[in-house]
């Protein structure tokens, strides 16, 4: 069975870094485009960024710009999101989820179970 697996949430302080990883399990990441999500309790889901698999990359949360940045190593079947500057907003389970095109179109098909990114500010 195919799946996304996310790791490298954890407790963070405002200002700080994480590094959150997005690995494919039984498919090749290479020819798709993969999402980043996010979800704060109460809230509905909404876009963090998104990588083609060409690697070009686009953002849905204008909050993130010049802070967080999306990128992937098809050698390693991985899918990055560097985050600096955390906010306490930005309490959420962050989630990846595959594309089925080439190109961030579209609904994801494919979600990863997700994984807790929690500002102890």
């Amino acid at each position: 069975q195919l799946k996304i697996v996310e790791s490298g949430g954890g407790l963070v302080q405002s200002g700080g870094s994480l590094r959150l990883s997005c690995a494919a399990v039984r498919f090749t990441l290479d020819y798709y485009a993969i999402g980043w999500f996010r979800q704060a309790r109460g809230n509905e889901r909404g876009g963090v960024q998104c990588i083609s698999s060409e690697g070009e990359s686009t953002t849905y949360a204008d909050s993130v710009k010049g802070r967080f940045t999306v990128s992937r190593d098809n050698s390693k079947n991985t899918v990055y999101l560097q985050m600096n500057s955390l906010e306490p907003g930005e309490t959420a389970v962050y989630y990846c989820a595959r594309y089925s095109e080439v190109e961030c179109w579209g609904t994801p098909t494919t979600w990863g179970q997700g994984t807790q990114v929690t500002d102890t500010s």
